[in-house]
């Protein structure tokens, strides 16, 4: 679909059939991808006669920013990590990719189609069970209310017990390299405490007009400060210590693993020590 937006910014109107030539794909699935661009406003698309065309007065959206050679390596450098966490389909942090993206210098555009490539699933021939999960309008209303402070009425499948329905206040979201995953942190209707849901987990959400107020005592960065991912724990932290040899001990210094961590050299090695909020996530 990001290709396909592309084409538009060349010209405003394309024929099917040009579009699925151009791109590789057959037309039925050049159709289908127009329909949903159109339908889901990421593209304003009218069509007549098998000829889509932009909306008269519609832009492609573009963006337009200066980067040294440096900071232009650190944001392709974020988008590779980005794509390595992203394991289901979601348009809107494709798109926000492609557009920083072709802001860089034409030598890192030039890996741009591998980069995009690992976030846009070609599973058109694939069975309907084997192919991704489709996040972009669960994300869309969690990003929504997330930043415009709106409640949310979702359905969560927790991984052991059935599926329930709730409204949820959105107070922050936070990524997970461990889990491959995105979480949202805020206050569930249930019993009225924080929770944490997982993205994948939500089945369906609506974003609601009754907004809500952030806590003034709530400090997402000092929550997470004892996490080992995202699971903070609602006790005092644990210490965890571990040991490790002389011949690993170098390759330790190199990483933070952790905000609370120290390292304290010992005859066989070092001996590595973190305080940590819930150790579900370091145990294995």
């Amino acid at each position: 679909m990001l290709l396909m937006m592309k084409l538009f910014s060349e010209k405003p109107a394309w024929r099917v059939k040009e579009i699925a030539t151009r791109l590789g794909i057959n037309e039925d699935t050049a159709a289908n991808n127009l329909k949903d661009l159109s339908y889901s406003g990421l593209l304003p698309l009218d069509t007549e006669k098998h000829v889509w065309k932009l909306i008269e007065g519609s832009v492609v959206p573009q963006l337009t920013i200066s980067l040294s050679y440096a900071e232009a390596g650190g944001l392709y450098l974020a988008g590779r990590l980005l794509a390595q966490i992203q394991d289901e389909q979601n348009w809107h942090i494709s798109m926000a990719l492609k557009k920083l993206l072709d802001a860089l210098p034409p030598t890192l555009q030039e890996q741009q189609q591998e980069l995009l490539s690992l976030l846009m699933f070609s599973d058109d021939a694939l069975p309907a069970e084997q192919r991704q999960r489709d996040m972009s309008q669960i994300f869309q209303v969690l990003t929504s209310g997330w930043i415009t402070r709106h409640r949310i009425r979702l359905t969560y499948q927790p991984p052991k017990s059935g599926a329930f329905e709730c409204f949820f206040e959105p107070y922050l979201l936070e990524p997970s390299a461990i889990g491959r995953t995105i979480y949202a942190i805020g206050k569930s209707s249930i019993k009225d405490q924080l929770r944490t849901f997982k993205l994948e987990r939500i089945l369906k959400a609506e974003l609601m007009d009754g907004s809500f107020v952030v806590p003034a005592n709530f400090d997402g960065p000092k929550l997470l400060r004892y996490a080992w991912g995202v699971m903070y724990g609602d006790e005092e932290p644990v210490t965890v210590r571990l040991r490790f040899h002389a011949n690993v001990t170098k390759r330790l210094h190199e990483t933070r693993w952790h905000p609370t961590q120290s390292i304290q050299l010992t005859t066989y090695g070092c001996e590595w020590s973190a305080q940590i909020g819930d150790i579900t996530e370091i145990e294995p």
